[in-house]
């Protein structure tokens, strides 16, 4: 190990993962965390001693990790036990029909057929070869390319590529594009739903973001021990190769000098009456937190200039509910979506993005936490039940009539499906986005960074070298984007831009670079 010193400000995904390969890769790392536990956004809450992953729930692309893993001499497989899941997603109306997605192509085909005719099949079909050829084209040109551009993706791209591009639709917004794809209304309505994924309306995201459905299709898993799991896994190893956690403090200011880092002064809550405050020399920080923190001066008013002073549109936020509690009725899988009619679709959208109100006809997503393994729990389980909510978080504070409409609209549209559920204080915990505010400072609550409202914007996220020279940017707001596994490449970017800028790379060796997008 050398004598060199990364300071590693924030422990979600990006943050874990650059601290085990910087740790790898000699350099001496001190993390520091403002809350009790790693993992950021992969939250889990205890209700009537159930732990609940109460953040990110799908986890997609695993072989993200098992490079991450492979780089520093340990076996993805072995540290972790998944269980590739059968069902990606059950969907249902509140008409009372249902569409099951397999990770199964065939049995995909059949069930579409099944719900929406077979010519509508075909298109589905066709839609499953289009997404493929997307995905392809954008791995590792645009998700994997650690300077992405409009002119450097459209050099890279090919005839192919640029080909791909033009029969999606590439001006065309996600919805747009998909009323080309499909005739059925509730087919457009289901894979429209994936502009979520990035915190975004389907009304205003490309047509690019269609290819999130062939990472579902490449595969979804559930993790033993919960998504947390994976970070206390990767928080573990980090440990072994020396990392330092520091828990409970926050990061008070980015100290510049002469257009550089030159240490982190941090703030220390060592229990209800002891405080302490102390500097870290260092020339090199990872932040992994969002870009919005460094924007609006929180981590000092030196680090400001490391991003553009231009703060873009929010994505989403949300309302959750975790809850340990029977259900009754509609027989839940692991991840289940359940939709207005589809002609009320556009108004959740426009509440949220236009009126900046709680959606008055929400779409409901519950990740039942114990299912998924052909197994149906008897009694009380666990469930993270979630609507799309706007970012106000920090202008002003919902009130609770508000909060308690949306949860009786949730709740009555899941009747409709026919799926009973009740909620109540002793067994449930609510988040707002004024707690996700809380959470994540300067986001209103927004849990993707910026939304993607246009085919430029996800040319516009801050990449993973910051424009202060020592300072290194990584999580759901910088390139590639928002989910899991985006964080976690962008963790994976972060630490090599550090080590390339390092004057000896000795022992860092850089390979083939993977490519993802986001699942959350």
């Amino acid at each position: 190990m050398t004598d060199e010193h990364v300071v590693v400000v924030g422990a979600g995904m990006a943050g874990l993962v650059s601290a085990l390969l910087l740790a790898d890769a000699g350099f001496k790392v001190t993390v520091i965390e403002a809350c009790e536990k790693p993992g950021g956004k992969i939250r889990q809450f205890q209700v009537l001693g159930a732990a609940i992953d109460s953040g990110p729930t799908v986890f997609t692309m695993r072989h993200i990790f098992e490079d991450i893993y492979d780089r520093v001499g340990l076996n993805f497989s072995a540290e972790l036990e998944l269980h590739r899941l059968d069902v990606i997603a059950r969907h249902a109306w509140e008409d009372g029909s249902k569409l099951d997605l397999f990770a199964d192509h065939e049995r995909t085909v059949h069930a579409v057929s099944e719900f929406a005719g077979a010519a509508e099949a075909q298109r589905y079909e066709k839609f499953a070869v289009l997404i493929k050829e997307l995905f392809d084209t954008l791995e590792h040109t645009y998700m994997g390319s650690a300077q992405p551009s409009s002119f450097n993706l459209t050099r890279s791209l090919g005839f192919k590529g640029v080909g791909v591009l033009r029969k999606i639709g590439l001006f065309k917004s996600l919805w747009d594009s998909l009323g080309k794809q499909f005739s059925d209304p509730k087919l457009r309505q289901l894979f429209a739903r994936y502009a979520t994924y990035c915190g975004s309306s389907p009304w205003e995201a490309p047509a690019t973001l269609m290819l999130i459905a062939q990472v579902e299709m490449d595969g979804v898993w559930s993790v033993k021990g919960g998504m947390h799991a994976i970070a206390r896994n990767l928080m573990g190893n980090a440990l072994a190769k020396g990392v330092e956690f520091c828990f409970n403090t926050r990061c008070e200011r980015i100290e510049v000098q002469g257009g550089k880092v030159v240490a982190v002064q941090v703030h220390s809550t060592l229990g209800q009456s002891s405080e302490t405050s102390r500097r870290l020399s260092t020339d090199r920080v990872v932040f992994n937190g969002d870009a919005a923190a460094l924007r609006q001066g929180l981590m000092g008013t030196e680090a400001v200039t490391a991003v553009s002073a231009q703060a873009p549109e929010r994505s989403l936020s949300a309302i959750t509910w975790s809850s340990f509690i029977p259900t009754e009725g509609f027989e839940l899988d692991r991840h289940n979506v359940f939709f207005q009619q589809s002609h009320h679709y556009y108004s959740e959208f426009g509440d949220i993005f236009k009126a900046h109100q709680l959606p008055s006809k929400p779409t409901v997503y519950i990740c039942a936490q114990d299912r998924g393994a052909h197994s149906v729990p008897h009694g009380p389980e666990r469930l993270l039940c979630l609507v799309n909510a706007p970012a106000v978080g920090d202008t002003h504070t919902l009130s609770q009539e508000a909060i308690q409409a949306c949860q009786q609209q949730s709740l009555s549209l899941l009747q409709r499906c026919g799926l009973k559920l009740q909620f109540s204080p002793q067994d449930t915990v609510c988040t707002t986005p004024a707690q996700f505010h809380k959470l994540f400072p300067a986001t209103g609550g927004a849990l993707y960074g910026q939304a993607t409202h246009s085919w430029m914007a996800a040319f516009a996220r801050p990449l993973a070298r910051s424009a202060l020279k020592g300072l290194y940017l990584a999580g759901g707001s910088i390139h590639p984007g928002p989910g899991v596994p985006m964080a976690a490449l962008s963790g994976r970017m972060a630490a090599e831009a550090l080590v390339a800028d390092r004057s000896s790379t000795k022992r860092f060796h850089p390979v083939a670079t993977y490519g993802g997008t986001s699942t959350s």
